[in-house]
C-alpha cells in the first residue's frame, strides 16, 4: 500500500501570510473562503495521516512487546521434597 504524499502548501502559504503580516505589524489577515477551504482541509489531512500513523506506531509497539515476552517454566518432580 502506497501512501501518497501529503500537500503542505496551504499551510506554508498560511506561515508565510502570518509572517509577513508580523513584519509589517498588522493586526489582523484576511483570507478569502476558499483558501479558508484549502487550509482546512489540509490540516485535516495532515491531522488524519497523523493519528493513522500513531495508530501504527502502537499497534507495532505492542507487537512487539508481545513478541518478546518470554515464560519460563521449571518443572520439579518432587524429588527434593522432605
Amino acid at each position: 500500500m502506497s501512501i501518497e504524499p501529503l500537500n503542505t502548501i496551504p499551510i506554508q502559504q498560511f506561515f508565510n501570510v502570518l509572517k509577513a503580516a508580523e513584519a509589517s505589524r498588522q493586526k489582523e489577515i484576511r483570507m478569502d473562503i476558499a483558501q479558508a477551504k484549502t487550509l482546512a482541509l489540509t490540516l485535516g489531512h495532515v491531522m488524519t495521516r497523523l493519528e493513522g500513523d500513531l495508530e501504527k506506531f502502537v499497534v507495532e509497539q505492542i507487537e512487539k512487546m508481545q513478541a518478546e515476552q518470554t515464560i519460563v517454566i521449571d518443572m520439579n518432580t518432587g524429588g527434593d521434597w522432605k
